[in-house]
């Protein structure tokens, strides 16, 4: 069962709702896709969405590496030797996460395809569908962050999450305002995207601790991950590592007590695909640490592939997967269901993802 066919390519997308976060603004992003083909017609189809800000890959560099090494990589080879593919590309494709990310989603779609099957029940499935925060950047004026609270709720939505990391004291106060306008309906978790110090983080958990907030996402900055050991442990237990959690040797080292956060949000455009998100996700399992995945702004051939991987997880508990909902288009259909702010996948086998008409220019 061999690939007969290899490419990759990008697309520019925009944003149908610009937001920020403590030290960027987001209106479109390029992402990277990789298609692949064997000679009876089977396909895979893979994106990936470089994080400059978050691993140093920029798009260039992800292009740069699909082109020079996809094909002797794949070209001829044969998908059934799955793992054998997925250890290469992480070796040959150490620097380029979101680029062999692409391909190593690629490689599971079509594989998946070849056994008839939806790729979580390939991965083996543990969750049927599980609850998806959506986000709301940070805005110029409190009534901005609630009137978009509304318009989720009003969408079926029952988890926010809130970027803050700012200013703590403005933090604070929006946090407050938000819980007592949708705080009876929806939970509420927070990202501070590197923007606090330990102590910023201990004042802001003080001051909301009677909010209930869910989570607190990657307060401090990825360089400054012992500031956690600074603060109690029941806090570093609701905190969850992003920017600082990239690799599958990043969990390991975070796994050690003792233990700076208790949460691992897992992006496959950080780790390089499904393949090191499952490293991840088992480490994170057996050190007893919660797993949440999260995404960039990201084709829902990714989304869907982040969430086949995380309902295939026993310490899955929480889902970021909103990533392609703000889109003003895409190259594919399908891949996900949501349904009233919970994501489940179809029964189709690989993702389940369908291509638009003409994104191959045939």
């Amino acid at each position: 069962m061999q690939i007969t066919t290899v490419k990759s390519w990008s697309e520019h997308l925009e944003l149908t709702r610009p937001y920020s976060i403590s030290y960027r603004t987001i209106e479109s992003v390029e992402n990277l896709f990789v298609y692949l083909e064997t000679a009876n017609g089977l396909w895979g189809l893979g994106a990936g969405s470089p994080a400059e800000f978050v691993t140093g890959e920029t798009i260039e560099a992800g292009k740069v590496a699909l082109k020079d090494k996809l094909e002797s990589l794949l070209l001829g080879k044969d998908i059934r030797l799955l793992t054998k593919h997925s250890r290469r590309l992480a070796r040959k494709m150490p620097d380029t996460p979101a680029a062999r990310a692409a391909a190593d989603i690629a490689l599971h779609d079509l594989f998946a395809k070849y056994l008839h099957l939806p790729l979580v029940d390939v991965l083996g499935k543990v969750h049927r569908f599980l609850p998806t925060s959506i986000t709301i950047g940070i805005k110029p004026t409190i009534e901005e962050t609630l009137e978009e609270a509304d318009e989720y709720l009003g969408r079926g939505f029952r988890i926010i999450k809130l970027k803050i990391g700012k200013s703590v004291e403005q933090d604070i106060e929006t946090t407050r305002k938000l819980h007592e306008r949708v705080g009876k309906e929806m939970k509420i978790r927070v990202d501070a995207n590197q923007g606090y110090s330990a102590a910023d983080l201990r004042k802001y958990a003080r001051e909301t601790e009677q909010l209930q907030i869910e989570l607190i996402e990657q307060p401090v900055k990825k360089e400054w991950v012992e500031e956690m050991l600074e603060v109690s442990e029941a806090l570093r237990k609701k905190c969850a590592a992003d920017e600082c959690l990239q690799t599958p040797e990043h969990a390991l080292s975070l796994a050690a007590p003792p233990q700076p956060f208790g949460i691992y949000n897992i992006k496959l455009m950080k780790c390089g695909g499904i393949f090191p998100a499952r490293q991840i996700a088992d480490i994170a399992a057996l050190a007893g640490i919660e797993l949440m995945w999260g995404c960039m702004d990201e084709s829902l051939v990714s989304i869907s592939a982040a969430l086949h991987t995380a309902l295939a997880s026993p310490a899955t508990k929480y889902l970021d997967l909103d990533g392609s909902l703000d889109l003003a288009r895409d190259i594919a259909s399908g891949g996900f269901i949501l349904k009233d702010g919970l994501l489940s996948v179809s029964d189709e086998p690989g993702l389940g993802v369908r291509l638009e008409d003409g994104v191959l220019g045939e």
